[in-house]
């Protein structure tokens, strides 16, 4: 199982795993919200094939390291996009994960649940994705369900790119806690609907203040 660790030190690497056509949002949103726990050996790393990747939009992005470093880290998300759809399919792009999820949390947005698929970690589960990838991910003999998050042992999937914020909160709170996950869940919530001014400033992150 993966470990739960304690705050005061232990090191966690979550890493966002990007590829040429991803959703903007569905890499963004998590970045920025696993990048508000601020815990001694914390680490957020956009990862990928090459030392950039070109969202939809035309967003470029650098990655802070390849593909190989999925393999060892505590915590692997897989973004959406249409770039998914060749990726699925891509013998040798699927032949660099050796992902555990005995000892790793695994988890994707959107049409990323079909990279999940491709690599065998939602044989038997269940999963939701977005409805336009809905078909494939049946194709894959996934039994897909209608919910914005599903989780299933260590594999989680969100559908929806709002849905982003589940899959973050579920890594945190495994990781580090309710309380932290509490606090950055508040943190980016409107003004009067979770996000208040007589919010206890003091327990969020320093920037976001």
């Amino acid at each position: 199982m993966p470990r739960s660790i304690d705050p005061s030190g232990d090191a966690v690497h979550v890493c966002i795993v990007a590829f040429d056509d991803f959703t903007d949002i569905d890499l963004v949103l998590p970045w920025d919200l696993l990048n508000r726990v601020h815990v001694p050996g914390w680490r957020v790393s956009l990862i990928g094939e090459r030392s950039f990747h070109r969202s939809m939009t035309g967003l470029t992005l650098p990655m802070h390291g390849l593909l190989d470093e999925a393999n060892t880290a505590d915590a692997v998300l897989f973004t959406s996009g249409k770039g998914t759809r060749a990726k699925m399919h891509d013998a040798d792009y699927l032949a660099q994960f050796h992902l555990d999820p005995e000892r790793q949390l695994i988890g994707s947005i959107d049409s990323g649940a079909l990279l999940l698929a491709a690599l065998g970690l939602l044989d038997g589960k269940r999963a939701t994705t977005y409805p336009s990838a809905k078909p494939l991910l049946e194709q894959c003999g996934v039994q897909v369900i209608e919910a914005p998050f599903v989780v299933d042992g260590n594999v989680a999937t969100a559908g929806g790119c709002m849905a982003g914020q589940y899959l973050v909160r579920w890594v945190i709170e495994r990781y580090v806690g309710a309380p932290i996950a509490d606090a950055v869940m508040t943190s980016w919530q409107p003004v009067g609907e979770g996000l208040f001014f007589a919010t206890d400033v003091e327990a969020m992150p320093a920037r976001l203040q």
